[in-house]
């Protein structure tokens, strides 16, 4: 079987989007990355900060709404959609309810062959890193950290904690088919 989909799931600021630049780098084909980020950025300005899209706790919480869930629906469809016409995908995600999310994700890719991939970072450097950053809510990052990977059933994972992001994307190439 060949790998159709490989979805990265951790925690913000785990080092997910840098090990999946380096994972377009090293894998022999073309391989298109769809981001979460991606998703929120391209949202209508009046679904963000709002209680039917995305907003952020004081404490760095992710809040959800409806809109923001039937938006996400057609974009993991309209992923697997582009995988089954051939397109090779990496999905960077952060799964905030942990198994359930990958449980809606799966549904979605149903049929396709996808590597699902934890990327792992301690919640002190992860927190460092998002201070670092400066564009992320104080304190998302230590309450994803471990919380996006409750329940969640890998093929492969890698911890960032003290590893860089070409050696973490070689390990998950390894496991690409």
């Amino acid at each position: 079987m060949t790998t159709d989909v490989i979805v990265v799931n951790g925690g913000s600021s785990s080092g997910k989007s840098g090990i999946v630049r380096c994972l377009q780098r090293i894998l022999p084909q073309p391989w298109i990355s769809m981001g979460v980020d991606d998703l929120i950025a391209r949202l209508p300005p009046g679904l963000l900060d709002s209680g039917e899209g995305i907003s952020y706790g004081p404490d760095g919480e992710v809040v959800l709404g409806e809109e923001w869930r039937t938006i996400e629906t057609a974009w993991t469809k309209g992923i697997a959609a582009m995988a089954r016409a051939g397109a090779r995908i990496i999905v960077d995600d952060v799964f905030l309810a942990g198994r359930p999310s990958q449980e809606r994700l799966r549904g979605h890719l149903d049929g396709l062959e996808v590597l699902w991939v934890g990327v792992r970072c301690a919640p002190g450097a992860a927190a460092a890193r998002e201070v670092a950053r400066g564009d992320r809510p104080p304190g998302m990052a230590a309450l994803q950290a471990e919380a996006v990977h409750r329940g969640v059933v890998y093929d492969v994972e890698v911890d960032t904690t003290h590893t860089e992001s070409l050696d973490c994307a070689r390990t998950i190439a390894r496991h690409v088919s």
